[in-house]
């Protein structure tokens, strides 16, 4: 495999997935706009949703396709949000404002829990599908932590600002490089890198 097409229109994903996947020498290309319509992605698990964008955009595009699904689980409320993390406060025209107000509404959710339920963990699963629908390969990582008080940090997207670490900082406040290492997107690219090395 020289060349995948990471399927999605984050271009943060698109740095961290090229960082890992570049060094075995794939080369990660962002999926142009070519018109296809966004699948439904109706998985109740993030490995259903994976597959889901993997395989309809391989065979759309007639290339080999890496897709994830991520998302934040929070245990005190029965791992919501879930695979809704995107959306989850339903509102918001641009990344950045959906990004506001679905931290927002996961800080207005779990107002008064003690810190001792506050556990969470990022999950990512990705999958890569050829042009005939074939699964390649597939890999899932976790970041543990709990989810903090209030926002800290200028680095990453989403849920970063509120996921604290076991060292007191939140995903937001890791380098790229840092987060590259620790981070479920991280993980899970570096099983995958493995599965996807060429032999020898």
């Amino acid at each position: 495999m020289q060349k995948v097409v990471i399927a999605t229109s984050n271009p943060h994903k698109v740095e961290e997935i090229a960082a890992v996947l570049g060094q075995i020498g794939i080369a990660c290309v962002p999926m142009a706009d070519a018109g296809i319509p966004e699948p439904d992605e109706d998985g109740t698990t993030f490995e259903a949703n994976a597959r889901i964008k993997a395989v309809t955009y391989a065979k759309a595009l007639g290339t080999t396709v890496l897709a994830d699904d991520s998302g934040l689980e929070v245990d005190a409320l029965g791992g919501a949000p879930g695979v809704h993390s995107a959306r989850y406060a339903g509102i918001g025209a641009t990344r950045s404002e959906r990004d506001a107000a679905n931290n927002a509404r996961l800080l207005r959710e779990l107002a008064g829990v003690p810190h001792s339920r506050r556990t969470a963990r990022f999950v990512c699963v990705l999958c890569v599908a050829r042009p005939d629908g074939s699964i390649v390969a597939e890999a899932r990582g976790h970041f543990e932590g709990w989810i903090g008080e209030a926002p800290r940090g200028a680095n990453g997207f989403g849920y970063d600002p509120l996921l604290v670490l076991t060292d007191g900082r939140t995903s937001a406040e890791l380098t790229p490089a840092e987060k590259n290492e620790r981070s479920h997107r991280g993980n899970a690219l570096r099983m995958l890198a493995q599965c996807l090395a060429p032999a020898g």
